[in-house]
């Protein structure tokens, strides 16, 4: 196997701008160059998708410099092999390579390896690469260029899903929000708003919000650092251009991530930042979903319940929910309204795009603006 070369330090007279850092002029300590993007693949078991993936790095059109920086999570097939094959048509290309990993007998995760690429890394900007994706070669250009631009913002993009047509309504989801909703839909069930894959942004907002959480199977590790990249104050910004193929299939780690792990954090950050701030509102939902949301509140929002409202007939004609599970004596009782008779803010909990258009007519009919006089929570 070939050692790792290092890079040769770019000079001023080629880059315009070297950065590096030394101590002294006699070079006591050793130095280190940065450069402008790395890369970040977490890799397992993931070598029957390297080839492409690694392929649309290599023909990457950003005229800055790349590193690709990877970290194996304690893979059985040959990923490893695989990498390091492909170091030197890497290093021909100008491309750093840093490949790392562990061979325990237990993967630690997604969010293990991402931190372990990022820490190891030393890019200026960081352009996250899920190691079953595949770039489109304007990819890293565009992004850094709007990196540039939009200092305190993630970076997303739209996407190509593969195999077409997979995830459909989940798909249009991701390339039709607005740059506004990508604030204001935040909480719902789909996820972050800029789909992980698709991330790239620079060093200092990444160490700024924090390392990914490392607990493992089963955690969302990418909403987690995506809530507490809104609460630090930044923002999601998409590169309104199809960069990345996104591939779905039954072993990605999304999959292993519960409905009701999703619910709790999506429940306790819309409690965070949208209800603490109302004084009271109205469940859009007098069904399942809606009295769902309404029993996972604190108690305190539960009292800013004014009604729920819906558009069928049946659950209005009962007039009201009774919370029969509560503790408090006597059991709360919240009115069941027609949508058209009830006062604002609401949260929505009816799934988006799946009423044929009927929600967004009659949300439009109410004269309402998103991110102030409602929410969708679905």
């Amino acid at each position: 196997m070939k050692p790792n070369p290092t890079k040769r330090l770019r000079t001023a007279e080629e880059d315009g701008d070297v950065r590096e850092t030394g101590r002294g002029e006699h070079g006591e300590e050793e130095r280190r160059k940065t450069v402008d993007v790395s890369i970040i693949m977490p890799v397992h078991n993931a070598s029957c998708w390297l080839k492409e993936c690694l392929q649309a790095i290599l023909q990457q059109d950003f005229a800055g410099s790349m590193e690709l920086s990877v970290f194996d999570d304690a893979s059985t097939d040959d990923s490893r092999k695989v990498l390091e094959g492909w170091r030197e048509r890497m290093e021909d290309r100008g491309i750093s390579v840093v490949i790392s990993g562990h061979n325990s007998s237990q993967p630690r995760g997604v969010g293990f390896a991402k931190n372990k690429a990022v820490t190891q890394s030393s890019g200026q900007y960081l352009c996250f690469q899920d190691a079953d994706d595949i770039m489109f070669p304007q990819r890293v250009r565009l992004q850094y260029e709007t990196s540039l631009r939009n200092a305190n913002c993630l970076i997303g993009c739209r996407v190509q899903r593969l195999p077409e047509g997979s995830t459909e309504r989940y798909t249009r989801w991701i390339n039709s929000l607005t740059q506004d909703q990508l604030i204001t839909q935040a909480y719902t069930s789909h996820g972050p708003t800029v789909v992980m894959p698709t991330w790239f942004c620079s060093r200092k907002l990444f160490l700024k919000v924090g390392l990914f959480d490392e607990g493992g199977k089963g955690v969302p590790e990418d909403l987690l650092f995506f809530y507490q990249l809104l609460r630090q104050g930044g923002r999601p910004f998409r590169v309104d251009q199809g960069l990345l193929v996104y591939r779905y299939h039954e072993r990605a780690a999304t999959h292993s991530v519960t409905e009701e792990t999703i619910w709790k954090l999506r429940v306790d950050f819309l409690q965070e930042r949208v209800l603490s701030q109302w004084e009271n509102f109205t469940i859009w939902n007098a069904g399942k979903q809606g009295r769902k949301l309404y029993r996972c509140m604190s108690l305190t929002n539960q009292k800013k319940v004014k009604a729920f409202c819906d558009v069928d007939e049946n659950k209005i004609q009962k007039s009201f929910y009774t919370y029969q599970e509560s503790k408090q004596r006597p059991k709360p009782t919240v009115p069941i309204l027609h949508y058209k008779e009830a006062t604002g803010p609401f949260i929505i909990c009816v799934k988006l795009d799946m009423t044929g258009g009927v929600l967004e007519e009659n949300l439009n009919s109410l004269q309402l603006k998103e991110g102030t006089d409602y929410f969708h929570f679905n």
